[in-house]
Order: C-alpha cells, then structure tokens, then sequence
C-alpha cells in the first residue's frame, strides 16, 4: 500500500499512468466498451466493480491534463436518435472542475466511431464496470510541472 494513493489504482494502473508521456492518452471505458478489440495495440487494465467517476477522483490528483490542447477531455457523442441521457457527464464536468481550471471547458465531443478510432490509438485502455451508458472518456496527459 502507498501513502495518499487511492486503493482503486492497482499497480498495473499506476505504472502505465507513470510511464505515459505528454500527449499520451488514456481510455476509460464503460462495461460496454470494446476494451480487448479496441485496446488490442494498447495495454488493457482491468478496472471490474470500479466506476469511472470514482477513477477520475483517484486519477486526476496525479495525472495532469493537457494544457497544450483545447480539449485534453473526450467524450463520445451520443448517437443521433439514441433517447439515452448522459447525467454522468455532469458528473465529469464536477470532478473535473476540481483538478482543471477549464472545468467542463476542458471536454470535447466525437462521435462514436470516431470516439473509437481515437481510442485505438490510446496508450491504454482501462475496462471499468461502469453501468452509464455513453460513459466512455479518454484523458490526454499534461506536463507534470511541480
């Protein structure tokens, strides 16, 4: 165990959040996210039970997010006629006002297939057991200046 570490960060998932370089990002898909055949370039970490508000929460303190890009934050675009609603997005938008002073600003939007080709390109992909609909979010890594 670490001092100040979330329990939820497995040392798989600390390690790949250590060894990512600026630029690099991150996947956290939803329990219905494709995370072997779209991670399959990428190393897949199994996050099972864990939601993804409760990873933004342990991973933001130690992951700064991209302030080179407009949009360090993606979400994927709900599909024209889906009637599914996303509060979980609003959730995003609070967590992520805590640890970035673009709060909401922060998030970008692609659509589904384009969400899912952007993630083929991620350094890793993280399986959650996130029951939201829609919840995928990719996080682009900053500089770590402190």
């Amino acid at each position: 165990m670490l001092k100040g570490i979330s329990p939820l960060l497995s040392p798989e998932l600390l390690k790949i959040l250590s060894e990512m370089g600026h630029g690099d990002t991150i996947v956290l898909g939803d329990g219905n996210f494709p995370s072997e055949s779209v991670g399959e370039a990428a190393r897949v970490v199994r996050a099972d039970g864990i939601g993804i508000p409760e990873l933004l929460r342990a991973i933001l303190p130690l992951f700064p997010l991209d302030t080179y890009v407009a949009h360090p934050v993606t979400l994927m675009q709900v599909v024209p006629g889906d009637p599914v609603k996303t509060p979980v997005w609003d959730t995003y938008r609070a967590i992520l006002a805590e640890h970035d002073a673009r709060g909401g600003g922060c998030i970008g939007e692609e659509e589904r297939f384009a969400f899912y080709e952007k993630a083929r390109g991620a350094y890793a992909v993280v399986a959650t057991g996130e029951r939201a609909l829609y919840a995928n979010i990719l996080l682009q890594k900053g500089v770590v200046t402190e």
